[in-house]
């Protein structure tokens, strides 16, 4: 199983691509993390990216053999991902559990990207990602220090944030192997949807299906969902692991003002520093 390098470098086109999936990412979490009943918000979600994956399987087939290690993995650990994201969201507050989650993945990835792939890298992109990284984790801080009382939760966001940087690095492989990205982002969706369905079969009555706006609101964040990281599985055929994984996570910029806009939450002067910081960062690592 060896998987093919990145063939281009992280262009101005890439970066706006991989952005506005961020944006996307962003926009569908603060639903998920916004229905009231949130397993069933996350079971909607699972719902539609089971016939979403279903779907675009039977459009474009299945991927390369290759490719199926990887993307059996990646399901496996998406589901871990789901589980903990829900408990973050349960036990933490959005503005919280957010950019804290995706703050730790950038590092983790580059990393990563480097022991496993072999892609390693060097000046500015490099320094880019550190700034990034640091921009991202003082918006998680931007309140101040966190007090004991967050300590589950910031658990929680920091198991979430470990989840991303491996299925990241797995799908980052795998997907170089399928020679098919939208049959391999639906076959991983296909394989990771069920879970929380199947949860909710045992612990949600049929009858909570019955308030129509949690059912839009969750199948419109698994649309969203699905585009988002197909966007980002596309990129990553295309550019370093590291660059795209460290440009993905602006999406807590796009969170920060999903907070600030839609959800009363304010927008001091720290936040403001942070956003410099993870512009810069975005600058840096494009160049």
């Amino acid at each position: 199983m060896t998987a093919h390098l990145a063939s281009e470098h992280f262009t101005p086109l890439l970066a706006l691509i991989v952005i506005g999936a961020g944006a996307l990412h962003a926009t569908w979490n603060a639903i998920a993390a916004t229905i009231s009943d949130r397993l069933m918000g996350f079971t909607l979600i699972g719902a539609a990216a089971t016939i979403g994956g279903l779907a675009a399987v039977l459009l474009a087939g299945m991927p390369a053999a290759a490719a199926l290690p990887y993307v059996i993995a990646s399901a496996v650990i998406h589901v871990g991902y789901e589980l903990a994201l829900w408990n973050a969201y349960r036990i933490g507050a959005f503005n919280q559990a957010y950019p804290i989650a995706r703050g730790i993945s950038p590092l983790v990835v580059a990393v990563g990207a480097y022991l496993v792939a072999g892609e390693g890298l060097t000046g500015l992109p490099l320094a880019g990602i550190v700034i990034l990284a640091a921009g991202l984790m003082s918006l998680a801080l931007s309140a101040g220090q966190l007090a004991r009382k967050d300590s589950p939760a910031v658990g929680a966001a920091v198991l979430t944030g470990l989840t991303i940087a491996s299925y990241t690095i797995v799908d980052g492989l795998g997907v170089r192997t399928a020679h098919n990205p939208l049959g391999y982002t639906g076959l991983l969706f296909l394989l990771q949807g069920p879970a929380f369905p199947v949860i909710a079969v045992f612990c949600r009555p049929a009858s909570a299906l019955k308030d129509l706006a949690v059912v839009s609101r969750g199948l419109l964040a698994g649309v969203l969902s699905m585009v988002a990281y197909g966007a980002v599985l596309w990129a990553q055929v295309r550019a370093p692991l590291a660059e795209v994984a460290a440009v993905r996570e602006t999406s807590v910029v796009f969170a920060a003002l999903i907070g600030l806009i839609f959800l009363r939450e304010k927008f001091g002067t720290r936040r403001v520093a942070a956003a410099i910081l993870i512009a810069a960062g975005i600058i840096m690592i494009a160049t």
